[in-house]
């Protein structure tokens, strides 16, 4: 996990609008033009790589349903997804009719669906919409932690600005089927997802039951029509629902590859340990039976309890690292209350698990584990330096991780972002995440632009890692300090 290095400025803008957006037909599904993370929109998207729940990565493509948008203004803009890159406009129904539902005539009082999108910009849209986006969230496979309401606006209350919050909807006969999280950045109407550098995955949420037509008009109400327009999406997982939507999208649109996550099989740790070289399996057992036979005590925290051991993981975190340097964001009070916040509302709703660990009857450990169908992650923890002495603590953590996960029935434990020692002692199976860059048409400038520099930086990245590493340490120390 890492922090969030800048936060939105924008512009002075109406602070809440709605788009109306007309119904289309489902259509066909079109070919697939994704590409490989690099800045390809030609190549299929990562093929053969392997999914925290164990699948293979890659999502059909959806259909080539788009609508007519109207903007803040009331202005009718046209078609933005693929039927109007197409130019076929005899796929786009006028506003406000109807579209038979699948095996029903068309026309049929009994048998008609109407879709219909907005674009929220209240900056309490996400609070309105609360109960509608955890339903939609349960209905939504790929959905994580990150996307639940709790994050999401517990975030927006400590991190946004006025005027910046951007939600589009999509709903099938009045039922939330689509929804995205936006915020705008930069003066020029650049958009990107909530939580920054907090997050380790970013996503929309898709009703799985008609996940690629809700894809199509998503991308079809998202407000980007002009030149300086574009939308940036960090830390998206291959297999994640806005990847259906990446595909609708009819303009300007690139991959890139984001962070690194690595994925451990939720089994036994007896089952672990086989994963590992012979002499590094063999101390793991013993450092196994040592924190068995230490007599460490662990509780799950209440939702009422939440706040106070929140508190006790970030004093702990605070020791942990006071030596090599803290993460300044994780001493600020702003991070404090989101993460309190946060995480007192996914724990009342199963989606977040905080571990209390006691040695000697004194709160020696906490960690915090997010929970979702396809992944449980180790985002944070706090140890006491005394307990390092004594116990190895990822053994300690994992272990207690694993038992969480499996008896939720849980496949993967998920430790998120990062390369750290500690992790990679355990042979993780790895797959990174992507970025994507979206812009309105063929020729996006905003987007070319957003494109080159995440090329340079990337570019800058690799050679201080391959070739001045040690100046590389020099500007993470000098950053966390």
């Amino acid at each position: 996990m890492t922090t969030e290095e800048h936060r939105p400025q924008p512009p002075a803008e109406p602070r809440s609008s709605a788009a109306a957006v007309a119904t289309s037909p489902a259509g066909v599904p079109a070919p697939s033009r994704t590409g490989q993370p690099g800045g390809s929109a030609d190549a299929p998207r990562g093929a053969g790589a392997v999914s925290p729940a164990g699948t293979k990565a890659g999502v059909p493509a959806p259909g080539r349903a788009a609508g007519a948008v109207t903007d803040p203004a009331g202005t009718a803009t046209g078609a933005v997804g693929p039927a109007a890159a197409s130019g076929d406009s005899a796929a786009v129904p006028p506003a406000g009719s109807t579209v038979a539902a699948p095996g029903s005539a068309a026309g049929s009082p009994e048998g008609t669906e109407r879709w219909a999108a907005e674009v929220l910009r209240a900056d309490d849209a996400l609070d309105t919409l609360a109960q509608e986006w955890d339903g939609l969230a349960a209905r939504c496979a790929t959905a994580t932690s990150f996307q639940a309401a709790a994050w999401l606006r517990s975030w927006w209350r400590q991190y946004g600005r006025p005027g910046g919050l951007v939600v589009v909807t999509v709903r099938r006969d009045g039922r939330l089927v689509g929804a995205a999280a936006l915020r705008r950045r930069g003066p020029f109407g650049g958009l990107t997802n909530l939580g920054a550098g907090l997050v380790d995955f970013t996503d929309v949420l898709l009703d799985d039951g008609c996940a690629d037509r809700a894809a199509a008009e998503l991308a079809a109400a998202l407000p980007l029509h002009r030149p300086w327009q574009h939308l940036e999406l960090r830390e998206v997982h291959p297999e994640a629902a806005v990847q259906r939507v990446f595909e609708a999208w009819g303009g300007h649109r690139r991959r890139y590859a984001d962070s690194l996550c690595q994925y451990l099989p939720a089994v036994p740790m007896d089952e672990l340990l086989k994963r590992l070289p012979g002499k590094t399996a063999q101390r793991s057992r013993v450092k196994q039976r040592k924190i068995a036979e230490a007599g460490v005590q662990v509780g799950s925290a209440t939702a009422e309890q939440v706040p106070a051991a929140v508190r006790e993981l970030l004093d702990l975190h605070f020791l942990q690292w006071q030596e090599r340097g803290v993460t300044p964001e994780h001493r600020t009070e702003r991070f404090a209350q989101h993460l309190i916040e946060s995480t007192t509302g996914l724990v009342a709703t199963g989606r977040a698990a905080v571990h209390r660990y006691y040695l000697d009857g004194e709160p020696v450990a906490v960690n915090l584990l997010l929970l979702c169908p396809s992944f449980g992650g180790l985002y944070m923890y706090g140890a006491h330096p005394r307990l390092r002495e004594r116990l190895d603590i990822a053994g300690l953590l994992f272990g207690v991780a694993l038992d969480e996960v499996r008896s939720r029935d849980i496949p993967v434990l998920s430790l998120l972002r990062g390369q750290e020692p500690y992790k990679q002692r355990w042979r993780p199976d790895q797959l990174p995440n992507q970025r994507l860059v979206l812009g309105p048409g063929r020729f996006a400038p905003a987007a070319l632009l957003r494109g080159g520099r995440i090329k340079a930086r990337q570019a800058a990245a690799h050679v201080l890692r391959t070739r001045l590493p040690r100046l590389k340490e020099a500007l993470l120390a000098r950053r966390r300090n």
